[in-house]
């Protein structure tokens, strides 16, 4: 989870059995979107667009192409984790 001041208010109460993870500070690679957002900026650059509904059916064509083994790639956990547990410990 990111540190921003809403998930770090001291006025938040976390559930006894949740312990929070917090991302370091500007530590984009972090975040699964951020990861997935890589995916589509190559194939979205210097692209032109005349609608907001065709920009939509580009992204959609290039989800369709993702490889099981990409979403994986970009959505797993351990790593996240590993790299925060990495984190904490400095």
């Amino acid at each position: 989870m990111d540190q921003a001041p809403a998930h770090t208010s001291s006025k938040l109460r976390w559930p006894e059995n949740i312990i929070p993870l917090f991302q370091p500070p500007s530590a984009p690679e972090l975040n699964p979107i951020e990861r997935l957002w890589q995916l589509l900026k190559k194939p979205l650059k210097n692209q032109l667009f005349s609608s907001l509904q065709a920009l939509r059916e580009r992204i959609q064509e290039i989800f369709d192409q993702l490889t099981f083994e990409q979403v994986i790639s970009v959505s797993s956990y351990n790593f996240i984790l590993e790299a925060l547990f990495y984190a904490a410990s400095y």
